[in-house]
């Protein structure tokens, strides 16, 4: 009888193989985005999952107890559980199923919504002093819990707190009615985030000692130009940035980097499992090749190095087409990485790469909600004659599964894969 542990260090060997351009007993499947298929199928709703954790977990078992793919699920995939949390820290820039604003039904996936936390000119600011800037400007533009932040700001407290009785000022900032809703928001939070910590960590432990599920994925690296463009400046402010002021631009985006490689470095990551990192303004046509080459490519590059260095397995999430940056990806540490494609010929993909790194994705997403049961099989075979060709594959589809996925056509798609994907 196969054992928790055994299940676990087969589908570990499988992934490991695959990363190594080797061929493992078969094609390793890689759970995609469930979104909202995971907790439709369990019948739960994703305002419920995301509102309540323990729902989360029964979806998530249900899931992993139905379809026996070769990864667990981790957190956070969906929001789980964040939902009283998102409401006490008023969110700005996501929208999710149960907010009280009702903008996303119940059973849709939640939106992230990409505005200016940056103003025209700040950027030089926060190279300046980017505690100060994330403290006292973005979170509270970010956070409606946290705007009261810019009452604490300046003379009336910090500067004025310079002196043998620099607690009165400050003291005296603390006393207004909105910062005192604001810390007792911050210790709700802190109360609520504790105790899902706790449970994230059970589940984690569960899939993998009593169930036998690698949990191969954490929370997503997004490279230096993604997060500001992302997170900071817009995705029209971004792009007009590589042209107004390059230089400064460079120095923010090398600055961040090394901020990202020195929290990677404070809290390294268990070895031999998947770091996501998604290509969100990375595909064809978004950046010229100059632009990509200056302030796309070499900070990603730096990141992949620092992260494959502490022993993880940078999963390069290309998104939209990549053909004219193949030739970047052909620059990879040979036999270190997976490249997950969205869009692109399978054929040419997999010429190009097959000595270089692990590909993934390309299966239409578009086959399970609409396709029948005999397409889906045929696609995943042809995919699997192409990219499984000696090894180097690790099955994905090219985006996330919703509730609008046939039960069947995922089914079929698993069972295909399990059988056809055999190397041995």
């Amino acid at each position: 009888m196969t054992t928790a542990e055994q299940r676990l260090q087969e589908k570990l060997a499988r992934f490991h193989d695959a990363v190594a351009l080797k061929e493992p007993d078969r094609v390793p499947i890689l759970s995609p985005g469930t979104n909202t298929f995971y907790a439709h199928d369990a019948g739960f709703t994703m305002a419920e999952t995301i509102y309540d954790y323990d729902k989360a977990i029964l979806a998530m078992r249900h899931y992993l107890e139905h379809y026996d793919i070769d990864s667990g699920i981790t957190f956070p995939s969906g929001l789980e559980g964040q939902g009283k949390i998102l409401e006490r820290a008023d969110a700005q820039a996501v929208l999710w199923a149960g907010a009280p604003d009702g903008k996303v039904k119940d059973h849709e996936v939640h939106q992230f919504i990409e505005f200016e936390l940056m103003e025209d000119g700040e950027l030089n600011e926060m190279m300046q002093n980017l505690d100060y800037f994330t403290l006292f400007k973005y979170l509270p533009r970010a956070y409606g819990l946290l705007k009261p932040m810019e009452k604490i700001q300046g003379t009336q407290s910090f500067q004025m707190s310079m002196h043998a009785l620099g607690l009165v000022p400050l003291g005296a900032s603390l006393l207004d009615p909105e910062v005192q809703d604001m810390i007792a928001g911050l210790q709700e939070i802190a109360a609520t985030f504790g105790e899902l910590i706790g449970k994230v960590g059970a589940w984690a432990q569960e899939q993998e000692t009593q169930m036998g599920f690698p949990v191969m994925t954490s929370a997503p690296e997004v490279n230096s130009f993604d997060f500001y463009s992302d997170f900071l400046r817009g995705t029209m402010l971004a792009s007009v940035d590589v042209y107004d002021d390059p230089e400064l631009l460079d120095s923010w985006l090398s600055k961040y980097c090394d901020l990202q490689i020195e929290r990677m470095k404070a809290n390294p990551p268990q070895p031999g499992r998947i770091m996501f990192m998604p290509m969100h303004k990375g595909m064809d046509g978004f950046l010229s090749d100059e632009h990509y080459a200056r302030f796309y490519w070499p900070y990603l590059m730096r990141l992949i190095t620092a992260w494959i260095d502490a022993g993880a397995i940078p999963y390069i999430y290309t998104e939209g087409r990549y053909e004219t940056r193949m030739k970047f990806l052909e620059q990879l540490p040979v036999g270190k990485t997976i490249v997950h494609f969205e869009e692109g010929d399978p054929v040419q993909i997999k010429k190009q790469l097959k000595d270089v790194a692990a590909v993934s994705g390309l299966f239409p997403v578009r086959l399970l909600e609409r396709g029948t049961t005999e397409q889906v099989a045929e696609e995943a075979k042809r995919l699997i004659d192409i990219l499984g060709d000696g090894g180097g594959y690790v099955f994905d589809i090219d985006g996330g599964i919703y509730d609008t996925t046939k039960r069947e056509n995922w089914e079929t798609l698993i069972e295909t894969v399990q059988t056809y994907g055999k190397y041995r």
